[in-house]
């Protein structure tokens, strides 16, 4: 039986422009939700100001990520004219609305679901680029996070280790437990051979964590093994001087199709020694049935099933003697049983079976849009 009361989602504003994996994972979430609810579904976006439109008065208050007073004001209007009974906060940035809703809707239970801790995040973005611009962002995403935290029904966190961190921070830990997923994922018929010599794969973004990653690995491992690295990633173009050896590392940078280097890696690597969340490039190698050389940190969340997916590494050598294994093994172009775990566990279907049972639906319901 469906839910008889509409449910409002709260999240940023939808692109389909290249994303990173906070995106991608917002737009699944959406996704779900408007399965699960159909037409109940109220979806309010949130369109993030430009940088430096806010007050640091008004961040530290949690007026961030597009979150305003007035846009407080309209949520909570309609959450009353629709009589809206749960509020689901794609981010755990919004703690501010989190309060708010608990202060005049009391009735009203609140979902946050995060998509890291933040404060460790940008604990981490601080560290590797001090400056007071890092340090209020911080502040004010540690502040929203804490009201979230209080205010909120329902905590989900993609990993046991995040839900810790809750714990430490803010004195409360998860309620649930729900892993990284990938929408839409290729199908297997898809994965060809590629051409050309194999490499390794670097797939991500240019956040802090990727940038100083893939640095390291360019220094301290590229040089030593047999096949060059590739690194894939919009954005990575301004790295290309610092990271391009001849022969050692390619910076491909933004690409429309990732499909085509997927098929010619040798195996994906993922030298990722901070962060929090999960590693959306593990899931999607597994996806694409690749084996995965990364730093306990990529496997954050993966553990249960590190073992099959590839080979974790801590130091240089241990990257070196991975890869050197790798090579030596003539991987598969595709491999079904990492795809298999894949689509066991990081797919919509495996997400959207955990939300459901998250928000108390009957699992195999489906609502229709």
């Amino acid at each position: 039986m469906q839910n008889p009361w509409p449910v409002m989602l709260v999240t940023g504003k939808s692109t389909t422009s290249p994303a990173g994996g906070r995106e991608m994972l917002g737009r699944l979430n959406r996704g779900i939700l408007q399965e699960l609810f159909g037409e109940l579904l109220v979806v309010m976006e949130l369109q993030k100001p430009e940088q430096g439109g806010q007050s640091l008065t008004s961040a530290l208050r949690g007026h961030i990520d597009g979150l305003t007073p007035a846009v407080i004001a309209a949520a909570l209007d309609e959450i009353r004219e629709k009589q809206v009974g749960l509020v689901f906060l794609d981010g755990s940035n919004l703690g501010a609305l989190a309060a708010a809703i608990k202060a005049e809707t009391p009735g009203v239970s609140v979902c946050t679901f995060f998509h890291n801790v933040e404060a460790r995040f940008f604990w981490g973005s601080l560290k590797q680029r001090r400056s007071p611009r890092a340090l209020a962002v911080l502040a004010a995403n540690y502040l929203a996070e804490r009201k979230a935290v209080r205010h909120s029904d329902t905590l989900i966190t993609l990993t046991a280790r995040d839900s810790r961190k809750l714990k430490r921070l803010y004195g409360r830990a998860a309620t649930h437990i729900s892993a990284m997923a990938i929408d839409e994922p290729v199908a297997t018929s898809g994965i060809a051979a590629g051409k050309g010599p194999p490499y390794a794969l670097f797939v991500g973004g240019t956040f802090y964590a990727n940038r100083a990653g893939i640095a390291w690995f360019a220094e301290h491992v590229a040089p030593r093994i047999g096949m060059k690295t590739c690194v894939v990633g919009h954005g990575f173009e301004a790295y290309r001087q610092g990271l391009e050896s001849p022969g050692r590392v390619e910076v491909i940078g933004g690409v429309d199709d990732l499909r085509q280097w997927y098929r010619g890696a040798q195996v994906v690597i993922a030298p990722i020694f901070d962060g929090s969340g999960m590693k959306t490039k593990v899931a999607e190698a597994l996806m694409y049935g690749k084996k995965i050389v990364g730093t306990p940190e990529a496997f954050a969340g993966y553990e249960a099933v590190a073992a099959q997916a590839g080979w974790q590494c801590r130091t240089a050598d241990e990257f070196v003697a991975a890869l050197a294994e790798a090579e030596a093994l003539d991987l598969p172009v595709f491999d079904p049983a990492l795809r298999a775990l894949f689509d066991a566990q990081f797919s919509r279907d495996a997400a959207r079976t955990r939300m459901a049972a998250i928000l108390g639906l009957p699992v195999m319901e489906r609502a229709v849009p």
